[in-house]
């Protein structure tokens, strides 16, 4: 009898140990989310919308909740450094990342990325889109979208134009706009906005495409010259642009997209937690007026319409990768 009490007595301490190292798993999906700080990765250097994205959801969250949400900028590699730190990260809801535009097209360009970008990450909200201006340097003597295609086809390869890395919206833009158009302008990929942006206005670069709000004050102050817009209708901030289908080129479209996601395995409850937050926070009057001052439109979508969303993009810049044999550099 004795014996059997003993064993009896040692099954419920073991039991009882399970259920302790599943505590904080179940707590976690009960609500006590989040309990420590938390960070947002951001794959590219400060000084881009994807730095201020970042930014604006950690005080919200911070607001919100109570812990301390930190931003850390990951730059390099066309994204995959910052995003690998994400997708290695432990699924418990304190790591997030921003994923951008050229999450959906990475997979295309590389033949090996340290990650499964279907499999290794969960979507949380498509938090935001926005169109891309086409600029020049000031000093490039054409004042039209056509008058570029003119230069570039009289000078094939001797314009250079400036992307935030292989597989960017700025990059695949420009070489959306190069097959449509039928010109060879030579590309230079930097590690973000802020250094190619830097560089077009000292004239190191002569052309790119950027989004509106990385670009919009160089514009104003007279150190860019704007051609085109890249998405169907005209910018509400730059009425007098016309769109680059408009401009010369017919059925060019691109809208970019930014997005968050965390590790795959991040329990659904913590999830739809940050969704609603995110989300909520996106459609705040105060958020939405601040991103349309630079020309973005504040979304915060559900997370199976995120997904969708990332699906159709794989679909649509698989083709424009392959066609113009876009390989890392």
């Amino acid at each position: 009898m004795l014996k059997r009490s003993l064993l009896l007595a040692a099954a419920s301490l073991a039991a009882l140990a399970g259920l302790a190292g599943t505590a904080p798993a179940l707590a976690q999906g009960a609500g006590a989310y989040p309990a420590k700080p938390i960070r947002i990765v951001v794959p590219y250097p400060p000084g881009g919308f994807n730095d201020t994205l970042a930014r604006t959801i950690s005080v919200k969250l911070q607001a919100a909740w109570g812990q301390p949400v930190v931003v850390e900028n990951r730059p390099g590699g066309a994204t995959v450094i910052g995003l690998d730190q994400v997708a290695k990260a432990a699924a418990d809801g304190y790591t997030l990342g921003i994923v951008p535009f050229s999450f959906a097209v990475n997979p295309y360009i590389f033949a090996k990325l340290p990650y499964d970008s279907q499999k290794d990450f969960a979507p949380i909200t498509l938090a935001a889109t926005t169109a891309n201006l086409l600029v020049v340097h000031p000093s490039l003597p054409v004042h039209s979208v056509k008058e570029l295609i003119a230069m570039a086809k009289a000078k094939p390869g001797t314009l250079s134009y400036a992307s935030t890395g292989i597989g960017s919206s700025n990059h695949l833009s420009m070489e959306k706009f190069k097959q449509m158009a039928g010109v060879d302008i030579t590309h230079v990929p930097y590690k973000g906005s802020g250094p190619a942006v830097t560089d077009l206005i000292g004239g190191q670069v002569q052309v790119m495409f950027d989004n509106i709000s990385n670009v919009l004050p160089h514009i104003k102050s007279g150190k860019m010259r704007v051609l085109a817009v890249t998405t169907p209708a005209r910018s509400p901030l730059l009425a007098d642009v016309p769109t680059v289908a408009e401009a010369g080129v017919p059925g060019y479209e691109v809208s970019v997209w930014f997005g968050l996601a965390a590790p795959a395995g991040t329990p659904r409850a913590v999830v739809d937690k940050l969704n609603a937050e995110i989300a909520g926070a996106l459609r705040q009057a105060d958020v939405k007026a601040q991103f349309a001052a630079l020309g973005v439109e504040a979304v915060g979508s559900g997370v199976e319409p995120f997904a969708a969303h990332i699906a159709a993009q794989r679909a649509m810049w698989s083709k424009v990768v392959r066609d113009a044999g876009v390989t890392p550099e």
